[in-house]
């Protein structure tokens, strides 16, 4: 599958990246060369999955609409 160029300067920010589907999509995105953005309450495990790949991690409780907010400030 051909992917669009553009997608090199676009941005995701993934909840509940530290396993499951949420690690997977966050795997998938960076290797698509998109700009990945790991959330989980789980930093450490958000951290690890995000290190081969260079993603940055945010410790994040997505039920915390203000905490939400900040976190997609920080990060664009």
């Amino acid at each position: 599958m051909t992917e669009p160029a553009s997608r090199a300067r676009r941005r995701a920010l993934v909840t509940g990246a530290a396993r499951g589907i949420g690690a997977a999509v966050a795997r998938r995105l960076a290797a698509l060369g998109v700009d990945v953005v790991l959330a989980d309450l789980d930093g450490e495990g958000a951290q690890s999955v995000a290190a081969p790949f260079g993603g940055r991690t945010v410790t994040l409780d997505v039920t915390d609409a203000d905490a939400v907010a900040k976190a997609v400030s920080a990060f664009g």
